[in-house]
Formats: structure tokens, C-alpha cells, sequence
């Protein structure tokens, strides 16, 4: 059977499950499950959990709690969707977070991702703040997750985690791309931002006298790393080597929704693209404006998938935003974009099954959620495309990125991989109509390119994501030529 709902890998937000102990509720940093402005197709899964405990809870601790076989009893009655037993299990903090109906809602929009459960292929169990963390790695249908459950010292459930197994991650490590010469830059630890939100991230500066172009590196959907890492692929540290190679220094970050994943549950049902990316784009410009060796006049923003898509809504919050490259950013509806991913994966053999055609009709059914004019947020994000809540559909709706980039009136790029399924030529069109003869605006199509602007043959497949592989050299080049070219 095809892996069909591998289309959910990378969501920009995801659903929140319940709280554990004292904790604040929370979604913890795992792949996530929005499609086509995301790198990769193949970080399975659903993010539905919780924050880990941070109290230490010992009055009332009875001893000799097979802490595993609560765990196994607790899932296996998730599995059995005997939802007013498993409430039972429930400590105080999770009964109140975490209400029957909502498990039910949560459980439900998990087996939709991943498939039917089928079995606990091993567990482990780790002490930590007073509970025992129980992990029951579990196969479903289509991935393999990490259970994670807290227990505390009474024997009940405070907490409720998914997350793709780390068994199941990549294993091979990242190499130099040849076109990277490291004697000739270096990198330093920087922090974007201040605060509750101030994210760790690094500069990788050319060696020799500024002051340098530069560029911040915008990440797709999901939670990523200042990488955007994809199985064994780092699409952003191969840009910032290569460009920093040339002469381009490139500033790159954790995301937000990685850093901070328990703070941004608390306001999971009120996320937009604000916060999940434009307000750490902003800050992350002027970190470089104050930082010594940068041309404050010639920094630029360069956003992948989710982020090429929104660099106008960055570029018209600051006019002082030297010009925007784009790389595989969509012109389109972002649930029109969706639709199109789940179609393209369902026919990738040739042949759409009984349950691909029953999956196909129930995303229609939900874009065409998005699409109603009575669409509000009291709308279950279980009812919407990819269980993203209402807010963040309603945030961009009539969102027109290609229309919205002729206001900036500054220099754009846009560049697009031919093999691309995520974000594809259609956009790349639109780009093309709204922009084209403008001054200032250039457009690169790189025929042989995936979504990572890796080189590949033949249709492109989630599963060529889990190749090693670099950013093109010509795409590197073409975008330091163009950086420098605008000095």
C-alpha cells in the first residue's frame, strides 16, 4: 500500500493533546505533518502531545508500579477507543486538560495520518522529575511512532506524547558539499530575538574585510532546525557554506515551533504564520543590521517553501529589506496546494485504491472547509486540512503572495526545481505572471531539482528525501551571484 498520508509530513502547527503535572500543556518538537511548504514528505507524523513533567509529585507514591504495563494497559485502550476507561487513568492535570471528547477528536486525527495501530515493538522506561516516563515505540500502519506516556507515583497517566520514532530517523551524517570551502568563512553562535522567544542560531560570516552581504535564511512549515534538516539533508547549512564561500554571510535559526514547542501549545488554537515565522524573520534582519562585519545596507531575506511564500508579508513590515529570493515558495491557496500533494501521491503507481479515494474525498472535504465564507475558528481543526486550526486558515485567507510581492518594489528572485511535487511549476507560473518585466525581478527553473533543490531523476517520491544529497552548485551560484550583484 502506498504511504499516502506521508503528504502530512510537515505541519506548521500541530494539535495539542493535554497537560501533565504542573506543567503548561503543550506540542513537543517532532516532524510535522503540513505538505507542500515544508522540505520533506517523509518526517512522518503527528505532533499530539504534551509537555514533559516538571514536578516532582512524591506525597501519596506507592511502590512497586509495573510502570510499562500501565503504559501498555493506557494505550491499548486508546487503540480500543474505550475513551471513559482510559479518561480513568488520567491524573488530575491530564482529566482537566484532557477531556473524553478531546481524546477521542485527538486519537481519531491520529489514526487518519498514520494508520491503524499494530503493534508495541519495544519500551523503555526513564525516571525523571519525580514520574517514570514510559516510551513505547509502536508500529502504525504507516510510521513508526515514539509513545511517550508519564506516569506519576500513584500509577496514573499526566501526559500523552507521538512523535516519530528516533529508531526509525535517518542515520547518516551530513557531509561538506564539494562547492564549500570552510577555510574560507566561519561561523559563531548568535541568538535572534530576545526573551520568551530568543532563538539560538549561527552566523556563518567570510573570512576577510567587510563589510558583507548577507542573508537570513527563512524555514519552511514545521518545526525545523536551523539546518531545515531532512533525513540525511541540510539544505540550509549547504546554503550557508556555499554562500559564505562566495562572500555572502548567512544567518540561519532554530524555528520557533522547534524551540519552543510547549509555549506555542498554550496558543496553538490562535497561531498564524505571525508567529510561527514572521516575527523571527524580522528580528532576525535586525540582529544583523547591529552585528559587526555586515552591510546593513545589503541584507536580504531567502525563504523556503513556507517561507517563500510569505517573504512579502516580511518584506512590507521592513522597507529596509535590501530584496527577497524565494525557493520553491507557493503562489497558490495553500489548501488548494494540499489537495493537489494527496492526489499526486495517490497516483504515483498508477492506480488510486478503495482507501486512497476515501482519504482524497475527506481533504476535499475539509479544503472545502477552508474555502466556505462561514468558516470561523469554533470550526474543529479536525475538520480542516492537515488538523490545523481554523485560525491559521482563516489568517491567510486571500492571501495572494505573487500579487503582494509587486508592492515591495525591490529586488526578488524566484527560484523553482522542475521535480518538485510540493510546490510545483504551477506556481512557479504564477510567480511569473504577477512579476514578470518588473525591474529588479529574476526567475530560475532548474528542471532536474526536487523540493530540496537536490538533483534526482524521474518523478520525485517522499522517499528521496531519505537520500543524501546537496543544494545544487548552480543554485548556490546563481544566488550569490545575484546577492553580490546587487552591491
Amino acid at each position: 500500500m502506498k504511504k499516502l498520508s506521508l503528504i502530512f509530513s510537515l505541519l506548521a502547527i500541530a494539535s495539542m493533546v493535554a497537560g501533565c503535572a504542573q506543567a503548561t500543556p503543550a506540542i513537543i518538537q517532532t516532524p510535522s505533518l503540513q505538505p507542500a511548504l515544508a522540505p520533506t514528505a517523509t518526517q512522518t507524523v503527528t505532533t499530539i502531545a504534551t509537555q514533559e513533567p516538571v514536578a516532582t509529585p512524591t506525597q501519596g507514591k506507592t511502590d512497586q508500579i509495573d510502570y510499562e504495563q500501565k503504559a501498555r494497559e493506557y494505550l491499548d485502550l486508546l487503540v480500543r477507543e474505550d475513551y471513559a476507561a482510559a479518561f480513568e487513568k488520567h491524573g488530575p492535570q491530564m482529566q482537566a486538560a484532557f477531556p473524553k471528547s478531546k481524546m477521542e477528536e485527538v486519537w481519531k486525527a491520529l489514526i487518519a495520518q498514520v494508520g491503524p495501530f499494530q503493534k508495541v515493538t519495544s519500551a523503555t522506561s526513564q525516571e525523571k522529575s519525580g514520574y517514570q516516563v514510559v516510551v513505547l515505540t509502536s508500529q502504525f500502519e504507516k510510521a513508526l511512532l515514539d509513545v511517550t506516556i508519564p506516569i506519576d507515583p500513584m500509577g496514573r497517566v499526566e501526559g500523552l506524547f507521538f512523535a516519530e520514532s528516533k529508531s526509525s530517523s535517518a542515520t547518516e551524517e551530513w557531509t561538506s558539499p564539494a562547492y564549500a570551502n570552510s577555510s574560507s568563512f566561519q561561523e559563531k553562535e548568535v541568538t535572534v530575538g530576545s526573551g520568551e522567544w530568543a532563538l539560538p542560531g549561527t552566523l556563518t560570516l567570510p573570512k576577510g574585510n567587510g563589510p558583507f552581504p548577507a542573508v537570513v535564511l527563512v524555514h519552511g512549515s514545521g518545526p525545523n532546525d536551523r539546518d531545515e534538516s531532512v533525513g540525511p539533508n541540510k539544505p540550509f547549512r549547504d546554503l550557508a557554506w556555499g554562500l559564505a564561500s562566495q562572500g555572502v554571510a548567512v544567518l540561519r535559526y532554530e524555528k520557533r515551533t522547534r524551540q519552543y514547542a510547549e509555549k506555542m501549545a498554550v496558543i496553538i488554537d490562535q497561531i498564524t504564520v505571525k508567529e510561527e515565522t514572521i516575527e523571527d524573520a524580522l528580528l532576525a534582519v535586525d540582529l544583523l543590521r547591529h552585528t559587526d562585519g555586515i552591510d546593513p545596507q545589503h541584507i536580504y531575506v531567502l525563504g523556503h517553501s513556507l517561507g517563500g511564500m510569505l517573504f512579502p508579508r516580511i518584506g512590507l513590515l521592513d522597507p529596509g529589506i535590501a530584496g527577497f529570493l524565494s525557493m520553491a515558495g507557493a503562489a497558490r491557496p495553500l489548501e488548494d496546494v494540499v489537495i493537489d500533494q494527496v492526489t499526486y501521491l495517490a497516483n504515483l503507481d498508477g492506480t488510486v485504491s478503495a482507501e486512497e479515494k476515501a482519504q482524497l474525498e475527506q481533504v476535499q472535504k475539509q479544503v472545502n472547509q477552508v474555502k466556505d465564507p462561514n468558516l470561523s475558528k469554533a470550526i474543529l481543526s479536525t475538520d480542516l486540512p492537515l488538523g490545523i486550526p481554523a485560525a491559521y486558515w482563516l489568517d491567510l485567507r486571500g492571501y495572494q503572495p505573487a500579487q503582494a510581492a509587486k508592492d515591495l518594489q525591490r529586488p526578488i528572485l524566484i527560484l523553482q526545481g522542475g521535480r518538485d511535487y510540493q510546490v510545483t511549476e504551477a506556481d512557479f507560473n504564477l510567480w511569473k505572471k504577477a512579476l514578470d518585466g518588473l525591474n529588479g525581478v529574476e526567475f530560475k527553473f532548474f528542471p532536474a531539482l526536487n523540493h530540496l533543490f537536490i538533483e534526482g531523476e524521474g518523478k520525485s517520491t517522499p522517499a528521496e528525501y531519505e537520500k543524501p544529497g546537496h543544494v545544487a552548485e548552480e543554485v548556490v551560484n546563481d544566488i550569490a551571484k545575484w546577492i553580490l550583484a546587487q552591491k
